[in-house]
């Protein structure tokens, strides 16, 4: 049978138990030699009957989840394929209460899962994106509730009435044209938050455009720094920040429409769950399908674990530069 295209392929395609796990087994161990995740040894047993082994170094059984992102998980993979599927296919995002529908899980499992998926997404690539001239957009925006949405007479509507950023959060994104784009949540709108930033993630010699904020003004000498006013324009030849407008609005939109309420203890990893479907999106130098984001989305899943104390705050959790890069 035929690696899935659709979504209604992989359903079929994952739906017998076999043929998932020899998949999940194919993206593993690629080489056909199967190790311990434990102590990486390579002489064990298979219980063919559980679909497990049993590692003779460390004395230890283990599945093909083990040390991945569906360790610890009692759902089976045909469930765990289709939310990844889901997921990153889903232009604006996906619900835990409808991923929920879909699966036949309860609402507190299907958010679990997302977030775990997203922490796939969450890679980080230490190399800076421009150099060598080309184009960066860089521009910043404020994610909260409105005020027209809050209740008559609350004291944080108000506080919203008369500043419009008060409780929300700030975020700063860069764009390379005809590359990636990349977010982080900042402090505040300040000079010394926004440049960082842009220090951190774009290359010397790097043609950075924003628009007139006053924080990206005396900007490093080693970037051509150009600016374009939205009191005047918003085009200027080839100076413009519609790149990055255009990723906020999708971005927006997701929260807004799908996700609702997001609280800014997990809003990171909602920016990386966005910021991965813009990158890995369908352009016409790049004719990209589900399937292929898909495998691409499966082949990370390993070496990666968060936990539910993680991930609520109980213990540490885990901040996207922690995570593996891809």
């Amino acid at each position: 049978m035929k690696k899935p295209t659709t979504l209604q392929q992989a359903i079929i395609y994952f739906s017998e138990p076999q043929r998932a796990f020899d998949y999940a087994v194919s993206l593993r161990w690629p080489s056909g030699k199967v190790t311990c995740p434990r102590c990486d040894s390579e002489n064990h047993s298979f219980i063919k009957t559980r679909r497990i082994w049993f590692c003779y170094g460390c004395k230890k059984q283990f599945t093909v989840k083990v040390g991945t992102v569906f360790e610890d998980s009692a759902l089976g993979l045909d469930k765990w394929m289709t939310a990844v599927w889901m997921l990153i296919n889903c232009k604006n995002g996906i619900s835990s209460y409808e991923m929920a529908r879909a699966l036949g899980v309860t609402q507190k499992s299907a958010w679990f899962m997302l977030h775990r998926i997203r922490l796939v997404l969450q890679g980080r690539s230490t190399m800076k994106i421009g150099g060598g001239g080309r184009e960066v957009e860089v521009d910043e925006t404020f994610i909260g509730g409105k005020a027209r949405n809050m209740h008559l007479g609350s004291a944080r509507r108000r506080r919203l009435s008369q500043t419009g950023v008060t409780g929300k959060e700030a975020v700063v994104g860069l764009l390379e044209r005809g590359g990636e784009v990349r977010t982080a949540m900042v402090p505040s709108r300040r000079r010394h938050d926004l440049q960082d930033e842009i220090k951190k993630h774009v290359e010397h010699g790097s043609a950075v455009y924003t628009d007139a904020f006053m924080s990206y003004e005396k900007m490093p000498q080693q970037y051509v720094h150009k600016v374009i006013d939205h009191a005047v324009r918003y085009v200027d030849g080839r100076v413009h920040t519609n790149g990055l407008e255009n990723f906020w609005s999708l971005l927006k939109r997701g929260l807004k429409g799908t996700y609702v309420s997001v609280e800014p203890f997990h809003l990171f990893r909602y920016l990386d769950e966005q910021a991965w479907r813009y990158n890995n999106r369908a352009t016409k130098t790049r004719p990209v399908d589900d399937g292929k984001r898909f495998e691409k989305v499966m082949s990370h899943v390993f070496g990666r674990r968060l936990t539910y104390a993680q991930l609520t705050g109980k213990t540490d959790s885990l901040r996207p530069e922690t995570a593996g890069a891809w």
